[in-house]
């Protein structure tokens, strides 16, 4: 399947990071219409991630994670420093990390309790759905919202494209209003309200079967999000196709800085993430990801959570 929008823009790997831009320090810049721009010791495997863990990491031998006794060793030390940065740092936030097939560690112990994450919302659900309407080649990534209607374009400046709806730059009220604008186009080219879009197109086919939206937001647990992310890196492009994944994780903002692609930011190590506080992140090369629900209020605790997943 071949993704298709205005423009004839190559699909390729995902980009590296922007030596320009501060490694995953916030929203990137774009063309947007002005109006809407205002660390452990030697670890114990079995003791690190469990049984349940090991198990997880047995089914890792066919990603480009280490497989076997190696990548179970990895995975407990991976989980040991995620442990001593989060211990003095914010003891009670929620992690997770894993592959291509779900989880490898948490902070639940593979237990099925059910977050909040309403934060995340734009990745989990409106950045997939948006992908299934461009695949269906119902949405057009270049052309203007009013190609689609005056209830499409609503409250949006002339002009205005997905695109530069997915790659607006500034801060959470900007964002809030891309966000709106697009939840808005996508509700009227899907033809229902977008959390049904996306437990229909993307949480039930994936088995997402604790995620749920309520009065206030959306819930979810680990193992979901693990669902999510590992189904972004896994091979069959089912129900995110890989094409919207690789057009979404490379630069899409030219020589501005920071970078952006579709929703998501470039980081280091060869990450893509969302979120300023809760925060998820996808590394496609070694098909790593990792989620991170902080208790405490928010400090320098992106950085750490990410280099004691991701460096090597």
């Amino acid at each position: 399947m071949t993704l298709r929008s205005d423009r004839a823009e190559p699909l390729g790997p995902a980009a590296v990071p922007n030596p320009a831009a501060p490694p995953d320090a916030g929203p990137a810049g774009s063309a947007l219409p002005a109006e809407l721009v205002e660390v452990g010791g030697p670890a114990d495997p079995a003791r690190s991630v469990g049984p349940a863990g090991q198990a997880r990491a047995a089914r890792h031998a066919g990603s480009a994670e280490p497989a076997g006794a190696a990548g179970s060793a990895e995975f407990a030390r991976t989980a040991d420093r995620v442990r001593d940065v989060l211990r003095a740092a914010d003891p009670e936030a929620v992690w997770a990390f894993g592959g291509q097939d779900g989880l490898i560690a948490d902070s639940d112990d593979g237990g099925g309790t059910v977050h909040d994450v309403g934060a995340l919302f734009a990745v989990l659900a409106l950045w997939p759905v948006i992908g299934s309407l461009v695949a269906e080649e119902v949405l057009r990534l270049h052309t203007p919202l009013t190609a689609y209607g005056d209830e499409a374009a609503a409250g949006t400046p002339v002009g205005t494209t997905t695109h530069h709806l997915l790659t607006h730059p500034g801060g959470r009220r900007t964002a809030h209003t891309a966000h709106a604008a697009l939840t808005r186009l996508t509700e009227h080219l899907g033809g229902g309200p977008l959390a049904e879009l996306a437990a229909t197109r993307i949480w039930q086919p994936l088995g997402m079967t604790g995620t749920r939206c309520t009065d206030g937001g959306l819930e979810a647990p680990l193992a979901d999000l693990g669902r999510f992310l590992g189904g972004i890196l896994g091979p069959s492009g089912q129900p995110v196709p890989r094409a919207w994944t690789a057009e979404s994780l490379r630069i899409r903002t030219g020589e501005l800085t920071p970078a952006r692609g579709l929703l998501w930011r470039p980081g280091p190590h060869g990450t893509w993430t969302y979120g300023d506080t809760a925060a998820v992140w996808v590394a496609p090369r070694p098909r790593r990801w990792a989620v991170l629900l902080p208790a405490a209020p928010r400090g320098p605790l992106r950085a750490p959570f990410r280099e004691a997943v991701f460096a090597r």
